[in-house]
């Protein structure tokens, strides 16, 4: 966008504004937002003499050659003007990000080079007092804007479960448009409604076909997402994030860590091997695993009278996957769904406002769903419809809507596409997508050509890891977000079990401390008894015999505790297979290696974007690797206390170390602790 010089000011001076800031000295006023101690105001505006506020008058307006380029969000002020960063002037920014649709000033040269003006904001006189304002004191000040404005604290002083977690970096300014999927991602659904009613349609489908299956009931506890089906053993197992097998679960009955050791060893999971194992992806494989593994119950008891003669656990597999997709197919419980949809849908009256704010914000937005058009209609008219502006209906809100999109293949393959031409789903063949419209098939790179966008200009949004985040990566290198309804229980259950993890540290700490003592014990005997050392500590054998004996006594003893507090960790969240992100007390979950891996922000629901803008910047945490921890008592003894005369960590404000506020008492800052930090960043 190219700026003619702006106009004369419409006061005394006629001087440009750029001439008028280097003139004139401005002295600041306070604009009162709220109370907060000894730090009552934030500094907003700048006024002229008299306390009168400098404000032009008119608003001067750049002039531009093309009007049509002017946006909204092209403003003038005191300090210059203002505009939005267009595409061909973008950057890449220090952390690899686009700079496009950030806003930036025009016309500043001397105030960034420090020659001229103020600053007054939240107490600042200059540019640099930003490097000596105390966080806490910034802090206190930008939420007491917010406060203003009705937006709650942002995590981690806000609420954690609404909070939205980013393993990549992503400038949400830069994204020009965002695709959705619609179950379980735009629409939630009741998990024990939904997966109740298809369990109970895919056990008529196998009472049909004389499979034993009376007596069973829908335990939505049995399984949690992201375990793995093993089809050769009849086993749902849960592994870490190098495929190590954690618990094993063979039918209802959990397997003992011997049990599993002897059955799978040191054998790594390769979900590649579609032919053997079944990664539960989303929700929807609840009521497929809660089948499967009953019937493998029953399956071992001989209860089967199936065919010719016995069948295998991969058969069974075959024959419970078939019927959920019969009533998935079939279309018979969304039939259903659609007569009352109040029994299975829980709504959210944000969302609604959360994608008007992105599309206001000039974001094209994209409905991309396997589900066909009158179910995903019927749905989205229920879910938003009662909660967008008078007038306004959930159409309203997407560039685009593609129903039946057949998905992971939409992401694979250019297949057929069809344009929706009545409200009762008639379609006609069409060559290519056009902006606006409604279609069934189709792929994603028909959708990138329609609207103009692709790569990492686009954002998907979806539940399921593999159709959803994975091939719209791998394929297309779109941007990804994953919704994880689960995250909401499962940050409550960390938090209530955060004593219970403290106290299995703390006797795991004992043993490693006590071992270490045992193992040097032990090995100094070693050395003794070979006639490699002639260490005098040696000369009561008995006494040493002693102590590493009561040594082992207290160690087995520990181990003791220590075995069934493994179990019972995360059982707030499910009793069986603990945390949905954990395998283990320190190791995260295959799940959670997808979800890091494909997805670049993750949350639990749609409107949680509400929070965050549609001009959010999310930035990775630092990830704490196995070398970097707990170097605070090396920093201190060779570069710290001796070596500078102030403790490490000292400060005049104790929240400044960016550490939360937290600090021990004689000031050293507490060393990060992974675990606990994924849940804080």
């Amino acid at each position: 966008m190219r700026l003619r010089p702006l106009g004369a000011r419409a006061a005394s001076s006629t001087c440009t504004l750029r001439e008028h800031r280097v003139a004139k000295v401005v002295a600041p006023v306070r604009v009162t937002v709220k109370s907060l101690g000894n730090w009552h105001t934030s500094w907003v505006c700048q006024s002229g003499p008299g306390g009168v506020p400098d404000v032009v008058q008119p608003t001067p307006q750049p002039v531009v050659d093309d009007p049509a380029a002017v946006t909204e969000e092209t403003f003038a002020t005191s300090t210059g003007v203002v505009e939005p960063v267009q595409e061909d002037a973008a950057e890449i920014d220090f952390l690899g990000e686009s700079t496009e649709g950030d806003l930036h000033f025009h016309l500043v040269d001397s105030l960034r080079k420090g020659k001229v003006g103020l600053i007054n904001v939240f107490g600042m006189k200059s540019l640099d007092n930003i490097y000596s304002l105390p966080l806490a004191r910034l802090k206190a000040a930008t939420q007491s804007v917010l406060d203003v404005l009705d937006v709650p604290e942002s995590f981690p002083d806000g609420n954690p479960q609404r909070a939205i977690y980013c393993s990549r970096t992503l400038n949400l300014r830069s994204i020009k448009a965002i695709g959705y999927d619609m179950d379980y991602t735009l629409i939630h659904y009741d998990v024990n409604a939904w997966e109740g009613r298809a369990y109970e349609y895919g056990l008529e489908t196998l009472r049909q076909q004389g499979v034993p299956v009376d007596g069973l009931r829908f335990d939505p506890d049995l399984v949690i997402r992201g375990l793995i089906m093993d089809k050769e053993y009849g086993n749902l197992i849960k592994v870490d994030r190098f495929g190590l097998v954690k618990r094993a679960m063979h039918g209802t009955r959990m397997m003992s860590w011997q049990e599993i050791r002897e059955l799978y060893g040191r054998e790594v999971v390769n979900l590649r091997n579609e032919g053997r194992w079944v990664f539960l992806n989303t929700l929807f494989s609840v009521s497929e695993a809660v089948m499967y593994m009953q019937l493998v119950d029953r399956l071992d008891l001989g209860m089967f009278q199936v065919g010719a003669g016995n069948i295998s656990y991969q058969t069974l597999y075959g024959m419970v996957s078939k019927a959920l997709y019969r009533t998935h197919v079939e279309g018979k419980l969304k039939a259903e769904i659609i007569q009352a949809p109040e029994r299975y849908v829980e709504l959210d009256p944000e969302m609604a406002q959360a994608l008007l704010d992105q599309r206001d914000s000039g974001k094209q937005l994209l409905l991309i769903t396997n589900s066909d058009y009158e179910y995903t209609n019927k749905m989205m008219s229920f879910a938003y419809d009662p909660f967008l502006p008078p007038g306004m209906r959930w159409r309203d809100l997407f560039d685009m809507v593609i129903v039946m999109a057949r998905k992971p293949d939409f992401f694979n393959y250019n297949m057929s596409l069809y344009e929706v031409v009545t409200p009762d789903g008639l379609m006609r063949p069409v060559l290519g997508a056009c902006k606006g419209g409604l279609y069934c098939g189709g792929s994603a790179r028909m959708v990138e050509k329609a609207l103009g966008v692709e790569g990492d200009d686009l954002l998907y949004v979806g539940d399921h890891i593999y159709t959803d985040a994975a091939l719209a990566k791998i394929n297309f290198r779109w941007r990804t977000a994953l919704i994880i309804r689960e995250l909401e229980l499962e940050i409550d259950a960390l938090a209530r079990g955060r004593p219970h993890r403290d106290a299995l540290k703390e006797l795991m700490t004992k043993k490693e401390l006590i071992g270490d003592v045992f193992n040097q014990l032990r090995l100094s005997r070693q050395r003794w008894v070979h006639g490699h050392t002639a260490a005098a500590s040696f000369d009561d054998e008995e006494g040493i015999n002693e102590t590493l004996a009561q040594l082992l006594m207290v160690m087995e003893h520990l181990d003791d505790r220590i075995g069934p507090m493994l179990e019972r960790d995360g059982e707030h969240f499910n009793k069986r297979w603990g945390y949905l992100s954990r395998a283990g007390l320190n190791d995260k979950s295959q799940l959670n290696r997808q979800i890091e891996k494909y997805a670049d922000i993750y949350t639990s629901r749609v409107s949680n974007f509400l929070r965050y803008t549609p001009y959010s910047y999310f930035r990775s945490p630092s990830q704490s690797l196995a070398h970097d921890r707990n170097l605070s008592r090396y920093y201190e003894k060779m570069y710290g206390t001796a070596k500078n005369g102030a403790l490490m960590g000292s400060s005049s404000d104790s929240s400044s170390n960016g550490n939360n506020g937290v600090v021990s008492p004689c000031g050293e800052v507490p060393d990060s602790d992974p675990e606990h930090e994924q849940d804080l960043v």
